[in-house]
């Protein structure tokens, strides 16, 4: 009961900031930093809310169920643009492998010197 109450607090938490900063950035992103790094200084133990972690994990799955609910009720206008996405969808992922294969070929170049 601990781990639950420890993760909602900092779920409003970031969900007040995002509120205050205009919302550019959603509230669990802000939630989730804030508590990583009172994980890190031992602000927070993690046992405290390992157990409450761990069921979350398993239970993932069930955390994309709005998400496809929100593409069902969108499903005609994905129908109408499926080519455009489709190429959207490969040409950002060839970017970015790109992108991240040409960083770690620089990284690793860098260090042989």
């Amino acid at each position: 009961m601990k781990g639950v109450v420890i993760i909602l607090l900092f779920l409003s938490i970031g969900e007040l900031i995002s509120y205050l900063t205009g919302g550019f950035i959603p509230g669990n992103i802000f939630g989730m930093v804030i508590m990583f790094l009172s994980l890190q200084m031992g602000i927070v133990k993690e046992e405290s809310v390992s157990s409450v972690s761990k069921f979350l994990t398993k239970n993932m799955a069930i955390m994309f169920l709005p998400a496809g609910v929100g593409l069902m009720v969108a499903y005609e206008i994905i129908a109408e643009n499926w080519i455009s996405i489709l190429l959207n969808i490969t040409m950002t992922t060839l970017l970015v492998m790109a992108t991240v294969g040409f960083i770690a070929d620089k990284k690793g170049s860098d260090n042989g010197k």
